[in-house]
Order: structure tokens, then C-alpha cells, then sequence
């Protein structure tokens, strides 16, 4: 551990580190083969490094070390298990104490895993082959020398591992009193010949007269989840990957690999989000459909809506393709940018629309209106694209703190923009053209008029407004004949 806090104290970018040895945080095990080491970063303005060139650089710094050495960023939520990336167990099914057999399934089921592309980092501090000692008990001897098994493995637990006893308050602080052997006494095997036990007699009996140790092979730390014998297994998704990519690739090898005695369980912030699922795909339908609905009523048909839907993935595979360019992952910040899109898109393949209904009701040919409505709205789509596009531009080249999330919102959004914009006005005539040609001169309902909602509201609005004049006339000649017919005095 003191090796390993110098070699990582050193690295470019760290600011200090601390170390905890016997402690493994991973699974909060205990042991003296772990350990643990807590690295502070610097900030943002004194580093040139991110957390990812910084943890691929001490990789290489540590790799001779000699033990296994394993770097990993803190949860994105703080609380949310104990790293980032994806975490999750191996279970045990059957409910036996398998340790060996769930050590080979687990062996089985990290090769696998490895050679998926979705994955990286992977690791797991299971081990069903750790050294150990087997104290074995001889009962009848033990019986004779009037030694309860009980009084002797709990007064073997308070020498070797401790136990807490009581707490008391000095200084106006709370201390805690431990029970337990001085450490010279319990550091080696040997020391266990110099212990003794208590009889039903109050004699001191040595445990050397009923005891013997056995070397064996065992779990190092024996951890269950819902009740069964478990394996931790941790890991991150690879670059251009996210998480959810990297779920559904440990779904798919558990689904083919594992037999019917082991299952996999999630947990950390993984827990959550493997029971999420794919809610972009719902959310994006549900937005499809309200606009849909929308433009149906304000085209009064069920067909032109789509000259404006089937203009949109356009700019969803522009959103694609900058990501792609980019190198980032289609995160949960690339697809709240891809919502946006679909509104301000849609909001522009509105306009052509709309302007080319109109054209068609005054009565123009049906290419001559999907002409004129993208001549009209040339100018301020573009004009109000570019606005949109210059405003992503600092979130795109943003650095420092959060700059990832930050780059993945301005990318998305830039790349559906620009190409949804510069294609969409191509295309969107050519798509008004084509479904019009379905619908013309057809009427769903008897008597329909082909009147867009932009001229009803014009009409209402004038008639409101005639209505308003007519009153005010009668009002004015009302009080013209009353002033007429006033008797003088």
C-alpha cells in the first residue's frame, strides 16, 4: 500500500492520496491480502488530464507492482454503490455452499463478458481458492476437560477478532471499548498454543488440548444478495458505449452462457438503471404522436401531417453522425438534445407546410405551392437555424468541469441542426408534394373547406372585428337620434 500511494502520489494531475490497508471498498470486504487507496485530483485549471488519461497512466505506472490494482471513478450519483460504470453480482441459485463451483461459473462468465466490444475494466475479487486455516474441534476431548465449544470459539472470537463491550462520553466526545488480545499475542499461528480458556471448573485450559489447525483452501469473504451466495463483478462501458449499451451486453452473455443454477442481479446505480430500459424510444413516440395530432387538426387531414414527421430523421441521424464524429456516446444528454430537435425541425417543416397550404387554397398547383412555401421560408429558417447553431457553439468546444456532458448536448443538438436544416429544406417540399398528391381534391368530411387554421383564426378575428364596428355605429346613431329627438326647453 505504501508502494502503491507513492507511485500514484506521483502521476500528473493528483493532488494527494491516502490509503487504507485490510480494507477493500469495492464489496466493504476485510482482509490483509486489500486495500484501498483514496485519490484526490487536482483542480480543472491544474491539470491538463482528465480522469480517464489519468487513471490509463498510473495503469502503466502500476502494472510491476505485484499485486492486482484496479482504478476507477466514484459514482455519477453520490451514495449510488461504490464506483462508476456498471455494477452487478453472480448468484448462486441453489442455495448450497457452492463456493468452488460458483468460482468456476464466475471465471466462465467474466471471459465471456471480455469479449464483448461493449465493455471494459472489467474485474471481480471473488476467489474461492484463498489460503486459509480450518480450526477443527475435538468434542470429546474438550468434554473431558469441561470445556463448553460455545465458551471457547466466543472466547477465541474476542481474542483474535474483538469485541465491542461498551461506550462512555469524556471530553464531550463518545469513545467505544473493544475487547482483545495485544497484538503480539495474536500475529502468528503459533500464538494460538499460548491461549487458554476457561473450564466449568474456572481452570485455564489450553486450546492446544482440543484444538488443531489444518491448512485449506477457501472463499476469501463469503458475501450474499437476495439471499444467495453472490460474486461481485465490476467494470465501465468502452469508449463511444454507454452504460445501457454495456447492460444489455452482460443481459445477452448471461442469457447464453449461465445455466439455470446462476443469475445475475444488479446493483449501485446499475439497479436503477437496468430496470429503466429504454425509455428514449417511448418518450420519442409519445412526442411523435402529440405532434402528429396537432397537425392534424391544423391541416384538418391525417395525411400532411407527415410531409413534417417523415422530415425529422434527418436530423436525427445528422445528431448521429456529429456524435459519431465526436467521439462521444448517445447518453442520456444526446437525447434530450434529440427531443429539442424534434421540435424545432418540426417547427420549420411547419412553416413550409403551412405557407404551402395556403398557396394551394388560393389556388395554385400543388408543385407550384410546395415551390413558393419553401421560397418563402428560405430566408428565416436559416436565419433562425444559424442563430440556434451559434448559440451550441461554447457548449460544443467547452472544457473543464462537466465538459463531457456539456460537448454531448451542444454536439447533438449542432449536427441534428445543420442537417436538418440544410437537407430538411430540400426535401420537405418534395415530401408536401407527395402527400398532397394523396389527399387532393379528397374530402374526409362532407362539405369540408380547405382552409388552413392560421386563415380560420384571420376570419374569426375580422369577424369579431366587424361585429365590434357594426355595434359601435348603431351605438353612435342611437345617440345621434336621441340628441335629434330631445324636446327643447
Amino acid at each position: 500500500m505504501g508502494q502503491l500511494a507513492k507511485m500514484t502520489n506521483a502521476g500528473d494531475g493528483v493532488d494527494s492520496v491516502r490509503s487504507i490497508a485490510g480494507y477493500e471498498i469495492m464489496t466493504e470486504g476485510r482482509g490483509s491480502n486489500a486495500g484501498t487507496c483514496l485519490i484526490n485530483l487536482k483542480n480543472w485549471e491544474e491539470r491538463k488530464q482528465n480522469v480517464h488519461e489519468i487513471i490509463e497512466e498510473l495503469e502503466q505506472h502500476t502494472a510491476g507492482l505485484g499485486g492486482r490494482v484496479e482504478f476507477f471513478e466514484p459514482p455519477a450519483i453520490p451514495g449510488f454503490g461504490s464506483s462508476g460504470g456498471f455494477s452487478l453480482r453472480l448468484l448462486d441459485k441453489t442455495g448450497d455452499l457452492r463456493y468452488q463451483e460458483l468460482q468456476v461459473a464466475n471465471q466462465n462468465f467474466m471471459q465471456a463478458l471480455s469479449k464483448r466490444k461493449e465493455i471494459t475494466g472489467l474485474f471481480t475479487f471473488y476467489n474461492a481458492s484463498y489460503p486459509q486455516y480450518d480450526i477443527k474441534i475435538d468434542n470429546q476431548s474438550a468434554m473431558q476437560k469441561g470445556v463448553s465449544i460455545k465458551t471457547a470459539m466466543d472466547n477465541l472470537e474476542v481474542l483474535c477478532a474483538g469485541s465491542y463491550e461498551q461506550g462512555f462520553v469524556k471530553f464531550g466526545r463518545f469513545f467505544k471499548v473493544f475487547t482483545q488480545a495485544a497484538p503480539e499475542y495474536r500475529k502468528n499461528l503459533d500464538d494460538l498454543k499460548t491461549l487458554f480458556v476457561k473450564n466449568d471448573q474456572g481452570e485455564m485450559v489450553p486450546y492446544t488440548s482440543f484444538m488443531t489447525v489444518e491448512k485449506t483452501k477457501g472463499a476469501n469473504e463469503i458475501t450474499r444478495y437476495n439471499m444467495y451466495n453472490s460474486a461481485s463483478i465490476r467494470g465501465s462501458q468502452a469508449k463511444g458505449y454507454t452504460t445501457g449499451d454495456a447492460i444489455k451486453a452482460i443481459r445477452d452473455v448471461a442469457k447464453d452462457t449461465l445455466s439455470n443454477e446462476f443469475d445475475i442481479a444488479w446493483e449501485g446505480l446499475s439497479f436503477d438503471e437496468a430496470k429503466r430500459g429504454n425509455e428514449f424510444a417511448v418518450i420519442s413516440l409519445i412526442v411523435v404522436f402529440f405532434v402528429y395530432l396537432v397537425l392534424a387538426a391544423q391541416y384538418e387531414s391525417f395525411v400532411l401531417p407527415l410531409a413534417v414527421l417523415f422530415s425529422l430523421p434527418v436530423g436525427i441521424f445528422g445528431s448521429f453522425l456529429m456524435l459519431k464524429q465526436m467521439g462521444l456516446a448517445n447518453d442520456v444528454y444526446a437525447q434530450i438534445a434529440m427531443i429539442t430537435l424534434m421540435g424545432l425541425l418540426g417547427k420549420n417543416a411547419v412553416l413550409i407546410v403551412e405557407f404551402a397550404v395556403q398557396k394551394r387554397n388560393e389556388g395554385l398547383s400543388l408543385r407550384d405551392s410546395a415551390l413558393e412555401g419553401a421560397r418563402m421560408r428560405f430566408r428565416p429558417i436559416l436565419m433562425t437555424s444559424f442563430a440556434f447553431v451559434a448559440g451550441l457553439v461554447p457548449l460544443v468546444l467547452s472544457h473543464g468541469a462537466g465538459a463531457v456532458g456539456n460537448r454531448t448536448l451542444g454536439s447533438s443538438a449542432m449536427g441534428g441542426m445543420i442537417t436538418g436544416t440544410f437537407i430538411g429544406v430540400l426535401i420537405i417540399p418534395g415530401l408536401y408534394f407527395l402527400f398532397a398528391t394523396m389527399v387532393d381534391g379528397k374530402n374526409l368530411l362532407k362539405g369540408q373547406q380547405k382552409t388552413s387554421i392560421t386563415e380560420s383564426i384571420m376570419s374569426i378575428a375580422e369577424s369579431i372585428a366587424m361585429r365590434e364596428k357594426t355595434r359601435k355605429q348603431k351605438a353612435q346613431l342611437v345617440n345621434l337620434l336621441i340628441k335629434k329627438t330631445k324636446p327643447k326647453k
